[in-house]
């Protein structure tokens, strides 16, 4: 099955604006449009996963990756704490089916 192109993919491709924090070869990082905290950062994979549900056991480093970068943007932000969210599917709440992570901070 192909996924169609993420609102994420075309901001990695440079189709759409975004204001950018971070980005490497596995990830890109940026500002929420709309965001819950001072602090609101996406964490996006370069790779179009549209669900937790459809990882698979290739995508554990490129997750860890994620994961690991955490507490640097936080830092990089002068927080000292922050939350994490990932939304699973409609029900769980999740609008845009590319995986990210939501980093927040007062």
């Amino acid at each position: 099955m192909t996924l169609e192109k993420s609102i994420f993919s075309k901001i990695i491709d440079r189709e759409l604006p975004a204001d950018i924090i971070y980005e490497d070869e596995k990830c890109i990082v940026i500002r929420d449009i709309n965001p819950k905290a001072r602090i609101h950062l996406l964490i996006i994979p370069k790779k179009q996963i549209a669900t937790l549900f459809d990882l698979s056991p290739e995508d554990k480093d490129l997750m860890g990756h994620m994961m690991l970068l955490l507490p640097q943007l936080a830092e990089s932000q002068g927080l000292d704490g922050f939350q994490t969210r990932i939304h699973t599917g409609e029900s769980g709440g999740q609008e845009v089916f590319h995986i990210h992570i939501h980093l927040l901070g007062k």
